[in-house]
């Protein structure tokens, strides 16, 4: 019986490649599932700014944009959306 190292050489350089493809397919998707949980998190900021908002008159308008931008940008970008509110009153 002889071993053919060719066919062990292969794989387990098949499995490096399967490896190094899965890990580079995963990080996209570790991506897009924080800015998807960050910007749920951004809309819950603004759904309670809203309702403390509504006792003194202020409204920030909740749509996919605005907690697209407190998902992405996190406090900053909350604190973008209160400054632009104040100054523009858009």
């Amino acid at each position: 019986m002889t071993v053919d190292y060719g066919v062990i050489l292969a794989y387990v350089v098949g499995i490096i490649l399967l490896f190094i493809l899965g890990r580079l397919l995963l990080l996209p998707l570790k991506v897009l599932l924080k800015l998807v949980y960050n910007s749920l998190l951004g809309a819950i900021a603004i759904l309670l700014v809203n309702f403390v908002g509504a006792f003194i008159g202020f409204h920030i308008a909740f749509n996919i944009y605005t907690a697209f931008i407190v998902g992405t940008l996190g406090i900053p970008g909350f604190v973008l959306l209160v400054i632009l509110k104040l100054i523009f009153g858009i």
